[in-house]
């Protein structure tokens, strides 16, 4: 708040200096992650080129009217992501204020509505909704409505849209709109009436949406906001937790997405467009993991699983072959681990030894035994001589690049080979360095 040093002691801790004050406006329009602040109470502060995309409820309980008015609600009028519009708290009464600070707008010249009827997102709503049930057309989702059944339910209903051309996109594309109507209407009756349904089609989205890649899942204030809508609509039982494993049908694997169990588990789903899902989902976790320490495997790893998708995206194999191809990679990430085991190496000399191109013909030539030392005396090296800056510095990345050349050149390394190896053995000291520093 403002004040000044006139004014009684116990409110002086709470009088904030202009920097100070900029400092919280600065807070509430940034909207970091975990930040506590939430809610601004504000009398004539934050009107006037103020803006916040994401801030969607105002209470007004102050008597306002004409521009002011306007440009105060005007704080909760952008469309923002998942946000279709804001909602104004009115307290005491400003319905008459409002029309004329309206009539004012348009006069003056102002375009565009300002607001959005009631019966207007009703109207849309209802349209949504029927995309969505013809969506699910055939498929019988009563047993929404039991607490208990829930969860068996999901993996049915994910596994009947898979199984439809472009199912999921179209159900993912169709959920959004329904909600963002949704939110406009409640608490229409008719609104109340299907919130059950709409609950479903939400539960649906959010857990094909978590099976998803990166595009899916841009915005992750849509899982937030699907939990909210679940309470609201009464879609959860008090102390239910609901996970992608559990939606699917599965137990939580005891050790690692790769053990022979959970495997088989997966293999033996009845749902098999869900199974296909859910590995490439976790599997791609798996690689980008492994990115953080081994590059040259997690690069080897997540070409093959592009490969498969994209052969089976264009039916070059049917849904049980590509689980069988994903089971078979998932395999071949249990085994590349005992990798290091076998040769004797650390998994940092491991990674640097993956680095050297082993698999080329004229590097196969020095032997296992050669490889080995190179990655020993990498690893040795690059901990003496890494810096905090090393990759910003050009200096500092040159004499890194020419320490590399002459272990390299030291044991024979193919002059042919050595560039890529050079340019490689760099982006994986730079991941070494980084654990280092951490």
């Amino acid at each position: 708040m403002t004040g000044s040093a006139t004014d009684q002691l116990d409110w002086q801790q709470h009088i904030r200096s202009k920097m100070r004050r900029e400092a919280i406006a600065k807070r509430f329009q940034k909207k970091m992650a975990g930040d506590p602040l939430k809610i601004a109470i504000v009398r004539d502060m934050w009107l006037t080129g103020f803006d916040v995309p994401s801030l969607h409820t105002m209470y007004i309980d102050k008597p306002m009217q004409g521009h002011t008015l306007m440009q105060a609600i005007a704080r909760v009028n952008r469309v923002s992501r998942d946000k279709p519009g804001g909602l104004v708290v009115d307290y005491i009464g400003l319905g008459d204020e409002l029309r004329k600070a309206i009539a004012n707008y348009t006069e003056s010249g102002g375009t565009g509505k300002t607001a959005i009827v009631q019966e207007e997102a009703v109207a849309v709503m209802l349209e949504k909704y029927e995309i969505c049930c013809g969506i699910f057309h055939g498929f019988d989702w009563s047993d929404w409505e039991d607490p208990l059944r829930r969860l068996s339910l999901l993996p049915v209903a994910q596994g009947f849209v898979l199984n439809k051309k472009d199912g999921k996109k179209r159900l993912i594309t169709a959920v959004t709109e329904l909600s963002k109507a949704f939110a406009l209407s409640v608490p229409h009756e008719e609104a109340i009436k299907i919130r059950d349904d709409v609950a479903f089609f939400q539960a649906v989205r959010a857990v094909m949406v978590k099976y998803g890649d990166d595009q899916d899942r841009k915005d992750r204030s849509w899982e937030m906001e699907h939990a909210i809508r679940q309470i609201v609509s009464g879609a959860i039982v008090p102390g239910q937790v609901i996970d992608i494993f559990s939606a699917a049908g599965l137990q939580k694997p005891d050790i690692s997405i790769l053990s022979e169990e959970f495997l088989a588990e997966v293999r033996g789903l009845p749902q098999k467009n869900v199974a296909v899902e859910l590995l490439r989902k976790l599997l791609n976790d798996e690689i980008r993991t492994r990115q953080k320490k081994r590059l040259v495997q997690s690069r080897s790893f997540e070409q093959m699983l592009e490969e498969t998708i994209h052969r089976y995206k264009n039916r070059a194999i049917d849904t049980v072959e590509v689980i069988e191809e994903l089971i078979r990679l998932a395999k071949e990430m249990r085994e590349a681990d005992k990798r290091g085991e076998d040769l004797g190496l650390t998994e940092a000399e491991l990674a640097f030894y993956e680095a050297l191109e082993v698999n080329d013909s004229a590097v196969m030539i020095l032997g296992d035994e050669v490889l080995k030392k190179i990655a020993h005396e990498l690893v040795d090296q690059i901990r003496k001589n890494a810096t905090i800056d090393w990759t910003v510095k050009e200096s500092v990345k040159a004499k890194m690049r020419v320490m590399v050349k002459r272990i390299l050149t030291k044991y024979n390394y193919p002059p042919d080979k050595q560039l890529k190896a050079v340019v490689t053995i760099l982006e994986q000291a730079e991941i070494l360095c980084a654990e280092i520093s951490a």
